[in-house]
């Protein structure tokens, strides 16, 4: 048994050609839609990231009695039974929720795992007197309170700098160390496109707006009061992040 398991975050299917977009280009997702299955009868049960996660370890929806937190000790989790029945298993992500409070027992039940950094606000890079003037500067004031993420982005340069190319580098490398062997289980786990929606500039280029304001990537968990040249550069962004991700799966 060999088994490819790829979790990408916050894929709205209204952002998916398969699924009727005709905005956003997703080729590679197309191609995979000819050779796949899809499970038209299957429903969500917890949202949340880490409930979300328990679920797919447990095989059970929590949502109604539990809230954000780690594995218990009590719980079954499908990677680790995998592992207690001769089938390896190994967590590839850039998921940084799984190394923090509420999060931090999920990546000890796989037989191996590896973290890129940097994604977020993962506490990656250490500035211990930054240009707070400066960095606020480049990006609208409703994301000034996520300093890690400005920090981050700092890094990101080059388009091999960004999480996803790393992680399906990694994958790739899995592959291809392993493609003898038998018997495991790999679950590739990017956090894109979830926000905040950063992408290289050759694929943001495909997504046009009027907007003329600094960074404005990660929208606020409120009500909507953003202008509609707000509302489109918030969607465009996504949209050429979903884009980047689409090449990097194909």
């Amino acid at each position: 048994m060999k088994i490819v398991f790829v979790l990408l975050d916050s894929l709205n299917r209204n952002a998916m050609e398969p699924y009727g977009s005709t905005t956003v280009k997703t080729p590679n997702f197309n191609r995979f839609q000819q050779r796949a299955v899809t499970f038209d009868n299957h429903y969500v049960g917890s949202l949340p990231c880490m409930p979300a996660r328990r679920d797919l370890h447990t095989g059970r929806s929590h949502f109604l009695h539990r809230s954000w937190g780690p594995l218990e000790p009590f719980d079954d989790s499908l990677p680790q039974l995998l592992k207690q029945n001769g089938t390896y298993s190994h967590l590839i992500t850039d998921h940084h929720h799984y190394f923090a409070d509420g999060g931090a027992t999920y990546h000890q039940r796989y037989a191996s795992w590896e973290l890129v950094r940097g994604q977020a606000i993962d506490r990656w890079r250490a500035q211990v007197a930054p240009d707070l003037d400066n960095l606020k500067a480049g990006y609208h004031p409703k994301q000034h309170h996520r300093l890690n993420y400005m920090i981050n982005r700092q890094y990101m340069e080059k388009e091999e700098d960004y999480c996803s190319p790393q992680l399906f580098k990694l994958a790739n490398e899995f592959l291809l160390q392993n493609k003898q062997a038998d018997n495991w289980f790999l679950q590739l786990e990017c956090f894109d496109p979830h926000e905040p929606f950063h992408a290289p500039e050759r694929f943001r280029s495909h997504y046009k707006t009027s907007y003329k304001g600094p960074i404005l990537d990660w929208p606020i968990y409120d009500k909507v009061t953003e202008t509609p040249e707000e509302i489109a550069e918030l969607r465009a962004n996504y949209s050429a992040l979903v884009s980047m991700t689409d090449e990097y799966f194909g």
